[in-house]
């Protein structure tokens, strides 16, 4: 145990360690997958510099306020509210993080799930790149039946094994190897971008904005992507938080991991487009660019086999390290509010999380008839978490620090007890009260198509 912590609470080991598990957090298919068709179906440029606005003028503030709480309390999202809360009437916030947690869990490892079979075809050969309705073809055949229950189960039970091994020797040890070998598969990837025919166009079309493409649907969706892909509202950097030494600088370790979410995103645009554009396809192709023209793109590389394996493995890292921590929201609840080992924590949990992915699995196929106001399982909890619960969780996370959180302990946090001096700290608590809540609620009637 480290001899900052004053509690039995497992702490990540190192600093890097520390950085390494947050950053896997946020990079997920958020990154990798939602991103560039984002930024296909909303021009490019325009929507990058919108995005990155939106990083530093609303992720880092709500990431600080998310760090400042876990570390400071020592808690789980539950408990950090019940803690830091006049006689805890806020601690019902808490609820809203962890069942965002299970509901992204159940349809996020469908998807990857999905990834995994992807992954498996395409080393074994089985993936036919040829022809485009092939590809379609074979992407309906996976998600169709009873197939995807099975991949989902596959998922889930790597995704929790992690878990149920520990802070240290599970996710930690975990984030040391995939993060590094993540970074590695992308520079690879870029390398190989820049000896397509298509490099300029492709680069010119993600970083030089065209401002005629400037809507008030390209702003709101960069802001959606930016809360999306740093995984803020649920709790995850809360919990993850709660997990560092005292001798980590929040400041310092926010802005890392900000700058390196969005590296993840950016890198993977420049992956995709380029390519597109070398091979005369549509950017604009949404959701179904990563599993259906990427393939055939894919095979008309040399050595497209190979470097679709490596794709779909970057995919299945960018996936697995992102729903570990979702899993650690609720493990973490069980331990410390409901008293039971980490053990039990992590059954109960993966019990929950199995029931809804294979609803989720099940709904592209037997169950497809059976649908909650005009709603899939699948489409129904992807837009209760993000479209409800990560936006509302978001803007009560910001209203708490923001207005209601006693500035000395943001002042102890990230000064480290007065160690460090934080400049930043008015104009952090200017953005939790003004910027961050204005933008959050506009995300929030955005999603519900209110404007």
């Amino acid at each position: 145990m480290n001899e900052n912590n004053k509690t039995n609470r497992a702490l990540f080991a190192t600093r890097f360690g520390a950085i390494a598990a947050t950053v896997g957090s946020s990079v997920g298919l958020g990154n990798i997958w939602r991103f560039p068709y984002e930024a296909g179906i909303h021009g490019g440029g325009a929507f990058l510099l919108c995005y990155m606005i939106c990083v530093f003028l609303l992720g880092i503030p709500v990431l600080c306020a998310e760090y400042a709480m876990g570390r400071g309390t020592r808690s789980n999202v539950f408990g950090a509210f019940l803690k830091l809360s006049p006689e805890g009437n806020w601690r019902w916030s808490g609820y809203l993080g962890i069942i965002a947690s299970f509901l992204i869990i159940s349809f996020y490892s469908v998807v990857a799930g999905w990834t995994v079979e992807y992954l498996i075809w395409s080393a074994t050969g089985q993936l036919d790149f040829s022809d485009p309705a092939m590809v379609h073809d074979q992407f309906v055949t996976l998600t169709s039946g009873w197939r995807p229950v099975v991949w989902t189960l596959i998922f889930l039970f790597a995704n929790f094994g992690v878990v149920s091994a520990g802070v240290s020797k599970g996710i930690e040890k975990m984030s040391n190897i995939m993060m590094p070998l993540l970074f590695l598969l992308l520079i690879a990837f870029c390398i190989n971008s820049c000896f397509l025919p298509g490099l300029g166009e492709g680069m010119k079309f993600l970083f030089k904005p065209d401002f005629s493409q400037l809507s008030s649907s390209v702003v709101l969706g960069a802001l959606g992507q930016a809360f999306f892909s740093m995984s803020l509202g649920l709790g995850c950097m809360m919990t993850y938080a709660s997990y560092f030494s005292k001798d980590t600088r929040l400041g310092k370790t926010a802005m890392i991991s900000a700058v390196l979410d969005s590296s993840v995103a950016i890198l993977a645009g420049v992956i995709i487009f380029p390519a597109v554009f070398s091979f005369g396809l549509s950017p604009t192709a949404g959701p179904t660019l990563v599993f259906e023209v990427l393939p055939h793109i894919f095979m008309k590389l040399p050595g497209g086999v190979i470097w679709s394996t490596l794709f779909f493995l970057l995919l299945f890292i960018a996936s697995i390290t992102s729903t570990v921590s979702m899993s650690e929201i609720s493990i973490s609840f069980f331990c410390d509010e409901k008293k039971k080992t980490r053990r039990t924590g992590t059954l109960l949990s993966a019990l929950i999380a199995t029931v809804g992915g294979v609803l989720c699995a099940l709904s592209m196929g037997p169950l497809s008839e059976i649908k909650v106001f005009g709603l899939t399982f699948f489409n129904l909890f992807d837009y209760v978490s993000s479209n409800i619960l990560l936006p509302v969780g978001g803007f009560i996370i910001a209203l708490f620090v923001g207005w209601f959180m006693d500035k000395k302990f943001l002042q102890r946090e990230f000064t480290n007890n007065g160690q460090f001096p934080f400049p930043m700290l008015n104009p952090l608590r200017f953005a939790l009260r003004y910027l961050c809540p204005i933008a959050i609620f506009l995300i929030f009637l955005n999603s519900l198509g209110i404007i």
